[in-house]
């Protein structure tokens, strides 16, 4: 009966180890998805080339560019604390604070 009661022990600490191994994997996955960094976006990207989009806004040349006018205070963007963040107009790229683009939307006060 001792010989039953530990192959029943072996196997439940088989189980836990099992279970304890496959969550570490999985939350291992999301931690790098959570992490991986994003592609910065560049003036060569084709949607970043239709939207006039620059890293440096103060060398846009384009008409519609205001002096101040940054991504870090268009509504459309949701800073990082690296100097790059989201925008909704190029999922999937982080943009420079300091960029500009032709659909600047200046944040409301």
């Amino acid at each position: 009966m001792s010989e039953n009661r530990s192959s029943i022990e072996s196997r439940r600490q088989f189980m836990k180890t099992a279970v304890v191994a496959t969550a570490a994997v999985m939350a291992g996955g999301t931690i790098r998805k959570l992490f991986a960094a994003e592609p910065h976006l560049t003036d060569a990207d084709p949607t970043a080339k239709a939207m006039d989009y620059v890293d440096d806004a103060t060398t846009s040349k384009n008409s519609l560019y205001k002096p101040g006018s940054v991504c870090a205070n268009c509504q459309l963007y949701t800073g990082g604390s690296n100097g790059y963040g989201n925008c909704q107009l190029f999922p999937g790229k982080l943009v420079s604070s300091k960029g500009w683009c032709t659909s600047y939307t200046a944040k409301a006060s």
